[in-house]
């Protein structure tokens, strides 16, 4: 009888519940779209030393003439741009986990590709995962700086992501400048 009087109290407070919170992140609602204008003009903050800035991500706003393709599929985010634009900075945001960003640039007929990534987040995992040549073939790992032979012409890719090597915020924003 002592033994049921004890467990009473037991199962009255395993019973209780307590009311669920949940902490849930603001969800970004800043939607991007681009909209081709014949007569579009280029800001003069937009040009530094030659080289053209195309962003279409949400915290800036420049688009130029000839823009960037920009696709969202399933947490990878695909831009495309044509070599004739080089060398040019890409402005991106990655704002979930295990995002990745395929930069492709068409019509490459250069001997060989620089390219760089450049952020202001402290600690963010990110560096250029791989690099697809004209041929099919890819490449890498490598680290925020690539310099690579490129045995063609045609369409290379640039995969940049986060190093399962590393540890640090994978959420932020960066830029790609290619030369």
């Amino acid at each position: 009888m002592k033994k049921s009087l004890l467990l009473i109290p037991l199962i009255i407070i395993s019973c209780k519940k307590e009311p669920n919170t949940t902490e849930t992140a603001p969800k970004d609602s800043i939607m991007v779209t681009e909209q081709p204008s014949a007569e579009s003009s280029i800001d003069s903050a937009a040009i530094r030393k030659k080289d053209s800035l195309i962003n279409n991500s949400p915290v800036t706003k420049h688009v130029l003439k000839k823009g960037v393709m920009r696709n969202v599929k399933e947490g990878q985010i695909i831009r495309t741009a044509d070599a004739s634009q080089l060398p040019f900075t890409v402005g991106e945001q990655f704002t979930k986990d295990n995002q990745e960003l395929v930069l492709k640039i068409t019509n490459y007929d250069k001997p060989d590709l620089k390219a760089s990534l450049s952020t202001k987040e402290k600690e963010f995992n990110i560096r250029f995962n791989q690099i697809k040549l004209p041929n099919g073939e890819y490449d890498g790992p490598f680290g925020r700086d690539i310099s690579y032979k490129i045995p063609e012409k045609g369409e290379v890719w640039l995969i940049i992501g986060k190093s399962n090597m590393a540890s640090g915020n994978t959420k932020g924003s960066f830029s790609v400048s290619v030369e």
